[in-house]
């Protein structure tokens, strides 16, 4: 099962479980996490969702190599701001399906009604920020470390360019352009973390901030929710993400024209992890 659910009296918790590849991030798993979060909105008696990762990582982003990579397998759309990616060519194929498992859903749970709660720890890098930043709060343990090193690839950022709301502009700057992994302290200091707390105590920290914020009233939490959401968004968040996901799809095909159909610039799981590791 690549996601868990577990429901914690008022709090869902909601688990990526593929610990052996340190929960990269697969369709089948994007669509489970999907279901697992509708599952919550759903029921009445969930207050706050808390999103976390098994075992020694959060997330290593996107499935770009494991041997449960489904790139070309269809599943039943829930974004629809695209048809089918299975079957088409191009850059259509890759557009379609980056519209929806990507920008489309993380849009989705943005929204969610109820609060979420990201708890992180170990590696967060490139998809995996974004899983974190649509969550409203962000929890990291002491040991988390973050890192987009996509500009390796020659692409400016994640699918969900959320960087300059999340980290302000210099910060998210110093980000794309080094690729270099920062701390759990740093992020806390740039304003994308809420708390950081010692590795040992991060589930009882997250459970008791779920809990604290689950006494209040579900409509006030709603409306608070998008209340803040709609302000981001008057500040530009939504247009200018259209606006790099642009950007992100150009610089796919800049690259496969170059390289003969290698949209990812000549990187691979293991070289964009092994680059990581000399930052």
């Amino acid at each position: 099962m690549t996601v868990e659910y577990e429901r914690r009296g008022p709090v869902a918790v909601v688990t990526m479980n593929r610990p052996e590849y340190r929960n990269a991030q697969n369709s089948a798993m994007t669509y489970a996490l999907d279901a697992a979060f509708s599952r919550a909105v759903d029921d009445p008696e969930v207050k706050v969702i808390v999103l976390a990762g098994a075992g020694k990582h959060f997330s290593a982003g996107h499935d770009i190599g494991t041997p449960e990579r489904d790139v070309d397998v269809s599943f039943e759309r829930k974004a629809v701001l695209w048809w089918d990616h299975v079957g088409t060519e191009g850059g259509d194929q890759r557009f379609a399906r980056e519209s929806e498992v990507y920008l489309g859903m993380c849009r989705r749970w943005r929204e969610i009604p109820k609060p979420t709660i990201a708890s992180v720890q170990g590696a967060c890098i490139a998809g995996a920020l974004m899983l974190a930043w649509v969550c409203d709060m962000i929890v990291a343990s002491d040991d988390a470390f973050f890192a987009d090193p996509v500009v390796r690839m020659g692409i400016p950022g994640v699918e969900y360019f959320a960087h300059p709301w999340v980290l302000g502009p210099r910060a998210a700057k110093e980000v794309l352009f080094t690729g270099e992994r920062f701390t759990a302290q740093q992020a806390k200091e740039w304003g994308m973390l809420n708390r950081v707390v010692p590795r040992a105590d991060l589930e009882t920290e997250t459970m008791a901030l779920a809990e604290k914020i689950a006494v209040m009233p579900r409509m006030g939490l709603a409306l608070a929710k998008k209340a803040v959401n709609q302000a981001e968004d008057l500040m530009g968040m939504r247009s200018g993400m259209d606006s790099v996901f642009g950007l992100h799809h150009f610089a796919h095909a800049h690259n496969a024209e170059l390289s003969g159909g290698d949209s990812l610039g000549g990187q691979d799981a293991r070289s964009m992890r092994d680059a990581n590791r000399t930052s």
